[in-house]
């Protein structure tokens, strides 16, 4: 229950930023209609500040409390239950914010000690854990730094491989009947195995299910029609395309505009208030294109999230995840989600001026900061994608000069070849 509601609140915060850009331009549109009177700033700006509370509340609170439960098992002494789970995970939580906030009174004694900075210990809910969101957004910000260029790039493997390809030059006839020859000969093996040797009948069966999954692929590619093959995943991928381009041209102007203006850093003014200016030079169009980017944004980083290596592991798998890596998995999209309208913000993709508990990071008005980070996403978006796309050309020219036997590219397509069962080299 405490993630599925963790989960329900990385929605709302991915949510809201696009109603807010929404509401705002339908105000605009409509000023003085009866039936749209309760949409107005007031109610806007609550809800931002109920996101950022539930957000506090889940990552503070309940993600903790979760984790602590799991370990639990009770004091000694003590009749052995739920409440006694629940006892110590409180008396837990109790001790590890006592701890946290011992070691800020002594960082802030050492680096600030002044009579102002001893009282604002005392603010704990006005100063204190705003602060600490602030640091928490910031950290979610760089992981969506490193996360979303790498999404970026993915999202055509990932739609290739969720889509039907063009038959171009291919003979998916001769392909199905190598693969079904392939599963014969497996299957003759396994039939004709000895069940002494289990390590060799598990090495087979591993080898069966890569060629049935295969020949899915296949059926399912040779049953697509015309129109999915040769019209759907072309448009995609120019879709695609069109959209990354234009997040990385808004990124460059954001950077132009941070150096000439200082109206364009995220805190650098308070913005005309809901309802009074469009927030997008193109009005509504604009607007649309805005909400368009940020959903891209969100599902490009959550691919790139699970797509890196260290985190590729934590991807959660259908009756094969623990209650500990749910726990960790509700809390990464929660950190991620909560910094996406400020990554938003601070990358130009929206002028939107966040609203609440949101707005008051201290780093959103360092120059530095949000220049490297503009500039950071730009470099390294760019990379990816021309790794990217110059891939088929290396490895192309890596097999013209002879070196594609020192693996000097991690090609996933090189394991791909197999041997057909007449003797000769099939590429499927």
């Amino acid at each position: 229950f405490l993630s599925t509601f963790t989960l329900a609140v990385s929605a709302g915060a991915v949510l809201l930023l696009p109603f807010s850009i929404i509401s705002n331009e339908i105000l605009l549109s409509f000023p003085q209609n009866y039936y749209i009177q309760w949409l107005n700033g007031s109610l806007i700006h609550g809800l931002w500040n109920l996101a950022s509370l539930f957000s506090n509340l889940c990552l503070f609170v309940l993600m903790p409390f979760a984790f602590f439960f799991l370990e639990s098992e009770g004091f000694a002494g003590l009749k052995k239950g739920i409440r006694a789970r629940i006892l110590e995970t409180l008396v837990m939580l109790i001790l590890l914010g006592l701890l946290i906030l011992g070691i800020v009174w002594v960082a802030s004694a050492l680096i600030d000690n002044d009579a102002a900075s001893m009282e604002s210990l005392y603010d704990l809910w006005e100063f204190y854990l705003p602060y600490l969101y602030s640091c928490i957004s910031l950290m979610g910000c760089l992981l969506l730094l490193l996360c979303t260029p790498v999404g970026l790039s993915r999202m055509f493997t990932v739609m290739g491989q969720l889509l039907v390809k063009p038959t171009i030059l291919e003979d998916l006839d001769e392909q199905m009947y190598i693969i079904t020859l392939e599963e014969e000969a497996i299957q003759r093996k396994l039939n004709g195995a000895s069940s002494a040797v289990e390590y060799q009948t598990a090495e087979l069966e591993r080898e069966l299910e890569k060629v049935k999954s295969r020949k899915t692929n296949l059926e399912r590619r040779k049953k697509a029609s015309a129109w999915e093959r040769n019209l759907v995943y072309p448009a995609v991928m120019i879709l695609l395309l069109i959209e990354t381009s234009i997040s990385v041209l808004l990124v460059a102007l954001n950077i132009l505009y941070l150096l000439v203006d200082e109206t364009a850093m995220p805190k650098g003014s308070g913005g005309p208030g809901i309802g009074n200016a469009s927030l997008s030079t193109f009005g509504f169009v604009g607007a649309a294109l805005e909400i368009i980017l940020i959903f891209y944004l969100m599902v490009s980083s959550v691919v790139g999230f699970y797509s890196l290596r260290f985190f590729e592991n934590f991807t959660p798998r259908k009756d094969d995840t623990t209650m500990t890596k749910i726990i960790g998995n509700c809390v990464s999209i929660l950190v991620l989600s909560s910094a996406l309208p400020v990554m938003s913000r601070t990358l130009g993709i929206t002028r939107f001026d966040l609203l609440g508990d949101f707005g008051r990071f201290n780093w959103l008005g360092n120059f530095y900061i949000v220049l490297s980070y503009n500039l950071l996403f730009a470099i390294v978006t760019t990379l990816c994608l021309v790794r990217k796309f110059t891939s088929a050309v290396r490895e192309e020219l890596l097999k013209a000069l002879g070196l594609d036997k020192l693996h000097l590219s991690n090609n996933p397509r090189d394991s791909e070849t197999k041997p057909s069962a007449n003797g000769h080299q099939k590429t499927l």
